[in-house]
């Protein structure tokens, strides 16, 4: 897992970050975490199959397209590797 470290960070700020985890009854570093997270990642995130089918718009995929794929795939199960 990384490490950040902050240098030059303001006593006030670092007594307000203090304050805040105690609050949350949580350690001053896991309320830094929590709020690191909480700026990054986007609210609700985004699910594998919202991503997938908004690819499928992006590039005009139909239900044709999936229907013309599912007649013409292979179904055998796949032959597992060998290392010899």
């Amino acid at each position: 897992m990384a490490a950040v470290t902050i240098h030059d960070l303001p006593e006030e700020t670092h007594r307000a970050l203090t304050r805040l985890a105690a609050e949350n009854k949580r350690s001053t570093e896991a309320e830094i975490r929590a709020i690191l997270e909480a700026a990054v990642r986007p609210k609700g995130g985004i699910g594998l199959g919202t991503a997938l089918s908004e690819i499928g718009r992006k590039y005009g995929i139909t239900n044709a397209d999936i229907e013309a794929i599912e007649q013409t795939r292979d179904r055998r199960p796949a032959e597992p590797m060998r290392f010899e």
